[in-house]
């Protein structure tokens, strides 16, 4: 999935820095995504750094924040990867150990094709692996597509929104 916003990578960067439950949210519909929580509207200067290893949280109405995506990848204005890899109560996996007959992998990465007048698309992949396969055959036909579909669309929307205000914002 795609979207192109007007503005330079450098202006979308810090949006996506902050994400996390903890943090500036994920830009989604807040009420399925984030615990209820809403998403940051503005950048915050407090959640800017981030490296390899960090883990971005996501928000559980039950627990709270909860370490689940890890920083695989990180090149400041261009790319952020994230990889997630857990038993399939949600508890983190070590990657140098042997994965159990139950889990689920993933990677999910944002790039950043800086474009011509200052524009920027903004492209988010990724991939997931499912064990049991039978029940990642059921996951990912037919659970997983529409939902992903539904929560990054909108991720993708608010994302461009909120950055293309802000960079209206500082120039006027």
């Amino acid at each position: 999935m795609a979207v192109t916003i007007d503005a330079p990578p450098d202006r979308i960067w810090p949006w996506l820095v902050q994400l996390g439950g903890d943090r500036g949210g994920w830009y989604s519909w807040d009420h399925l995504d984030n615990g209820g929580r809403p998403s940051a509207h503005r950048v915050h200067p407090e959640w800017q750094h981030i490296a390899l290893g960090d883990y971005v949280k996501y928000w559980t109405r039950r627990h709270g924040p909860v370490d689940a995506w890890e920083v695989a990848a990180l090149e400041p204005n261009r790319f952020l990867g994230l990889r997630g890899l857990s038993d399939l109560r949600g508890r983190n996996l070590d990657p140098k150990q042997p994965r159990p007959s139950a889990y689920t992998e993933g990677l999910w990465g944002f790039l950043l094709n800086e474009l011509p007048g200052g524009r920027t698309r903004l492209v988010i992949g990724g991939y997931q692996v499912f064990r049991p396969r039978w029940l990642g055959r059921f996951v990912f036909y037919w659970l997983f597509p529409p939902v992903v579909w539904i929560m990054q669309a909108r991720m993708l929307a608010v994302l461009k929104r909120n950055v293309e205000r802000a960079a209206r914002g500082s120039t006027g």
